[in-house]
């Protein structure tokens, strides 16, 4: 698939394309330790952490949560317990917003409808709003609010509903091939790869074939997805 020619609605995800990744990394950190000392055992060391980030981020693919419980916990059946202590903690301070972002949305404002199409607690609501995105954002596609989880393509197609487009009339932007890029190309939308945050850090040429386009910001993309779009 291309580009679409017709824009409609224009979805992003969150951790990676709006803010930084390490707002994530904190919490699951911080969730480690706490599931370590419960265990009797010292906090996690953060090279060991990064080993296995590095290497999900690398395939982009996988489970991280039942590698770091498998690796780090000693107990793959713990990736539950690790998702609920991260739950707790994950959050998005403020100055961890790209600067590119507002921008972004203010070229994209009364031309096509705008999502949030993400893996997210609710309280992501608040910090986008905090932050400005909020007034940008027509549609609400947060996986804690509407209770889908990406990579399933039930909370693509209630974004979709939801800003009434059809898949060839929308794009998804996200950071990460498995959850992002491959279910939405599934699905028939135009797919953008921000290379930032959980994408690679030197992605293959295999990886950078899948997307439509890959971007290592958001700088300028307005301008090359609206290309097609009438006034």
């Amino acid at each position: 698939m291309t580009l679409p020619q017709d824009l409609r609605a224009v979805f992003l995800d969150v951790g990676g394309p709006v803010y930084d990744d390490e707002n994530f990394v904190a919490a699951v950190l911080q969730a480690l330790d706490e599931l370590r000392a419960d265990q009797g055992r010292g906090p996690v060391e953060r090279s060991d952490f990064r080993a296995v980030y590095d290497r999900i981020r690398a395939q982009q693919g996988g489970s991280l949560r039942r590698a770091l419980a498998a690796e780090l916990l000693g107990d793959p059946q713990l990736r539950d317990a690790l998702h609920e202590r991260t739950r707790a903690h994950w959050h998005h301070p403020a100055g961890t917003l790209y600067p590119d972002v507002l921008p972004f949305l203010a070229q994209l404002r009364g031309r096509v409808t705008v999502g949030v199409l993400a893996n997210q607690e609710r309280a992501v609501v608040d910090a986008l709003t905090r932050d400005g995105v909020a007034d940008s954002v027509d549609v609400w596609g947060v996986s804690a609010i509407v209770g889908h989880e990406k990579p399933s393509p039930e909370l693509f197609t209630w974004c979709l509903a939801q800003a009434g487009a059809r898949p060839e009339q929308a794009v998804h932007i996200g950071n990460r091939l498995d959850t992002d890029v491959r279910p939405a190309a599934a699905l028939g939308l135009g797919t953008v790869w921000v290379l930032r945050g959980e994408a690679p850090d030197e992605p293959t040429p295999a990886q950078l074939a899948e997307p439509d386009l890959a971007v290592r910001g958001l700088d300028g993309l307005a301008a090359r997805l609206l290309a097609g779009t009438a006034v």
